[in-house]
């Protein structure tokens, strides 16, 4: 009987909002990031440490749920002419290029076959910009040029990391052709312009008229509902499409911002309510993920060369070009790190290899852990070294913009 209520919904998200709580207290207790202290709790209760919650379907299932609406909240920052920017698509390029050659080489070095070091490089293609968004929103500055920059040069690293790795597999098993990378890059382009369309010129009129129909003066929160469908139906049409459903998630956000309510409650406080809940149930799972246990010598060996190149080719891959590009150094150095953690997308990467038998455990738990540390590493150098002070937007001191000189 008590097992049986140990694995419900109720009792694991009872357990799963206590360790963010536990978060909060740790992260005040080490000054830093509300992120690192969550997942540094994650990996303490979980499989590592103490065993208490694995990645369970519910676990599985609550942080997904985390991921969208986190992207969904994060959108309402943006307007698409922040992620139209020809030095974006340089900076997400080139930051493509360096990292993959990097722990494609890395895997090599250590003695990996081929298969695996494909795999090793593409986890360290992506940028996780759920990661580095949620920390710049938490610290106030969401708003900067530099931001700004970090957010639309990620979402085009994450478009063109996808599209490598939808073609990974089959690279690794020797069946890529130039049509399978076109078809997905089209496919990429297709629906994340025609998802912008959509939704600016058909749904956010549409719920702008939905506002000032009766049963949104009857029921305030209609709208809001519908605003959170139309979030969940564009990551599902992107997942569909194989595309991250976080980036049709992001998308809607940015799509729906400009909607102007007279009647309803406003989408964007709404859907913060929902984003503390579930945003910190998606950075605890991240801890809950990796198990240190099945870390040998050698590994670990790999696992600390690995999270050393994978900052240092992003800082190179996308700090560098931003500075030749204009930015000034400072800025420069907060987007190389900006663009560093590899969060969820590495690990989606890795899980792949495995289930393919592509890789071994050994590759996905080093693989699962880079993520782990890149992920923690921003918060803190962000908190420690560029934002030293900053705690909401209360406290943030206007810049000089713009940041590209």
């Amino acid at each position: 009987m008590a097992s049986e209520i140990f694995s419900t919904v109720e009792f694991q998200m009872v357990l799963l909002l206590f360790i963010a709580l536990a978060g909060y207290i740790l992260a005040t207790r080490v000054n830093q990031s509300a992120v690192v202290g969550e997942i540094l709790v994650g990996l303490i209760i979980g499989p590592s440490v103490l065993g208490w919650i694995t990645y369970t379907d519910i676990v599985q299932t609550l942080a997904g749920i985390g991921a969208i609406i986190l992207l969904f909240v994060i959108g309402f920052e943006f307007e698409f002419k922040d992620l139209l920017n020809a030095k974006y698509v340089v900076i997400g390029a080139v930051g493509i290029v360096i990292p993959w050659i990097g722990g494609y080489a890395t895997a090599l070095a250590f003695g990996f076959d081929m298969a695996s070091a494909i795999f090793v490089g593409t986890a360290l293609t992506a940028t996780s910009i759920a990661i580095t968004a949620n920390v710049l929103k938490e610290m106030g500055v969401l708003d900067t040029e530099v931001a700004k920059a970090i957010i639309g040069t990620a979402v085009i690293d994450d478009i063109l990391s996808l599209m490598v790795l939808a073609v990974t597999a089959d690279v690794a098993t020797g069946s890529v052709s130039i049509f399978s990378v076109g078809v997905v890059l089209v496919t990429e382009i297709v629906f994340i312009v025609a998802a912008a369309a959509i939704g600016l010129f058909v749904l956010a009129p549409l719920l702008e008229r939905v506002d000032h129909t009766h049963i949104a003066q009857l029921y305030p929160e209609f709208v809001f509902i519908s605003a959170v469908m139309i979030a969940f139906l564009y990551a599902t049409v992107a997942e569909i499409l194989g595309i991250s459903g976080i980036i049709g998630a992001f998308i809607a956000g940015v799509s729906l911002k400009s909607v102007g309510l007279e009647h309803s409650r406003s989408i964007r406080d709404s859907a913060e309510a929902l984003y503390i809940i579930f945003a910190s149930i998606f950075f605890i799972s991240l801890g809950i993920l990796a198990d240190i246990h099945a870390l040998t010598g050698p590994i670990l060996i790999f696992l600390l060369v690995l999270t050393v190149v994978a900052v240092i080719t992003k800082l190179v891959g996308c700090g560098l070009p931003a500075r030749l590009l204009g930015m000034n150094t400072r800025d420069s150095l907060i987007l190389g790190f900006g663009m560093s953690p590899r969060g969820e997308v590495a690990m989606i990467v890795a899980l792949l290899g495995l289930s393919l038998a592509l890789i071994g455990q050994d590759i996905f738990v080093a693989i699962v852990m880079m993520s782990l540390l890149t992920t923690i590493i921003t918060p803190i150098i962000y908190r420690n070294c560029f934002f030293r002070g900053t705690c909401g937007k209360d406290d943030v001191k206007p810049g000089t913009p713009p940041d590209w000189e």
